[in-house]
């Protein structure tokens, strides 16, 4: 259970490092790099940065060589304008939500077509058996109606 502080230093740890990778690290592997989400611990000393990086495989690995190369300046940067005693260390963590969005986008797509090849098989078919195979209520004749009230009249 996260704690009204943990929460509050997550989001301004998180707005710090996003303020200041925009201003850039004078990094030529930073790609465009965008902080998604902050993890602190309940003892306050572990951030774990969770970020996302526009481009390709070779984009992804030279930003977070870059990341893990700027880790102390900007644990530096973020203890100046964090009001706490002890600076958390900083974990810098690759975000798999492009890839998990693409594959959940990938699903969907199958999903749609396996519905539509359905509807389609489904459109020719006929019924096996009745066209409403429910039991429908028996309907009494009027004999069949004297028999019933002459029971219930001996019972």
């Amino acid at each position: 259970m996260s704690s009204e502080r943990q929460a509050r230093l997550a989001d301004r740890i998180r707005v710090l490092l996003a303020e200041r990778l925009e201003k850039g690290l004078r990094d030529p592997r930073l790609g465009f790099v965008t902080i998604t989400d902050v993890k602190v611990t309940g003892d306050l000393q572990h951030a774990s940065v969770f970020y996302t990086v526009l481009g390709s495989a070779d984009d992804r690995a030279a930003s977070a060589e870059a990341l893990k190369s700027a880790t102390g300046m900007l644990r530096s940067e973020v203890g100046k304008h964090l009001n706490v005693r002890l600076t958390p260390s900083l974990e810098f963590i690759p975000d798999a939500i492009p890839e998990n969005a693409d594959h959940i986008a990938h699903l969907l797509r199958e999903a749609r077509e396996r519905d539509a090849a359905v509807a389609g098989l489904a459109a020719g078919a006929v019924y096996a058996g009745d066209a409403d195979p429910y039991v429908k209520p028996r309907e009494l004749d009027e004999d069949d109606a004297e028999l019933d009230d002459a029971e219930f009249d001996d019972a």
